[in-house]
C-alpha cells in the first residue's frame, strides 16, 4: 500500500474518506526488536501494550513500513506512549514510513535510519481545511506543534513539512535533509531514492 494522506492528521483523512484499504499495525518480536508494520489506528496502542508486556526485555522498536495513520488523535497517543516507554526507533534499509509514521519514528529515544530507509513527509488537508492556507497561529497546528514541543522535536519540522509538499503528494527526505532536521540521533548516510520509496 502507497502511503496515505499528510504528516499527522492527512494520512488518517485520505485513508477514511478515500475509504482506502489499509492493513492494522501487526507487533512482531524478533530477537531484541519489535517489528511493526501497518497503518496507525484506534487499535494500535493496546497492540503495542501487550507486545511490551509480553517482552519487557525489547526496547527497540523497527517500522518496516508504517504508510501513515488512519486517526491522528490515535498515532499522536500512542507515540507519546513509545517516548514515555524509552523506546528507541529504527527505520531499516528496506523499510519506510511517512506521514504519522514519520511522526512515530520521531518519538524515538534514539533513532536510526539505515542506508537505504525511506522517510516521507507533506502537508495535510481535508474536510475543507487546507493547511498551507492557515495563518500561523491558527489552533489547527496545535496538536502537531504540541506533540512535537512534547519529543523535543524544533517546530521547524513541521513547517518544512507544509511546505514540502502539498497534501495529496509525497516528499521522500534526503539524508541531508533529515540531518538538518536532526531527526535521526546519529546522521543518515544515504536514504532511499524518490523511485524506490514510491514502489514500498
Amino acid at each position: 500500500m502507497k502511503p496515505a494522506l499528510s504528516l499527522l492528521a492527512a494520512g488518517a483523512l485520505c485513508l477514511v474518506a478515500c475509504a482506502e484499504p489499509y492493513s492494522p499495525p501487526q507487533f512482531v518480536a524478533q530477537g531484541d526488536q519489535i517489528v511493526v508494520t501497518g497503518a496507525i489506528d484506534h487499535t494500535t496502542l493496546g497492540a503495542f501494550r501487550v507486545v511490551a508486556a509480553d517482552n519487557p526485555q525489547i526496547k527497540t522498536l523497527v517500522l518496516q513500513n508504517i504508510e501513515g495513520s488512519v486517526d491522528d488523535d490515535a498515532n499522536v497517543i500512542f507515540s507519546r506512549e513509545v517516548r514515555k516507554r524509552g523506546f528507541d526507533t529504527v527505520v531499516p534499509s528496506d523499510g519506510m514510513v511517512a506521514s504519522g509514521g514519520t511522526d512515530l519514528f520521531l518519538a524515538g529515544n534514539r533513532r536510526t535510519l539505515q542506508p537505504g530507509a525511506c522517510v516521507g513527509v507533506h502537508s495535510w488537508g481535508g474536510g475543507g481545511i487546507i493547511a498551507t492556507e492557515l495563518p500561523e497561529d491558527d489552533p489547527e497546528h496545535d496538536r502537531y506543534l504540541d506533540y512535537y514541543d512534547d519529543i523535543g522535536v524544533s517546530e521547524d519540522f513541521y513547517w518544512y513539512t507544509l511546505e514540502v509538499a502539498s497534501e495529496d503528494e509525497m516528499h521522500w527526505m534526503t539524508a541531508a535533509e533529515a540531518n538538518s532536521h536532526d531527526m535521526a540521533t546519529t546522521r543518515a548516510t544515504r536514504l532511499g531514492s524518490a523511485s524506490t520509496c514510491d514502489a514500498r
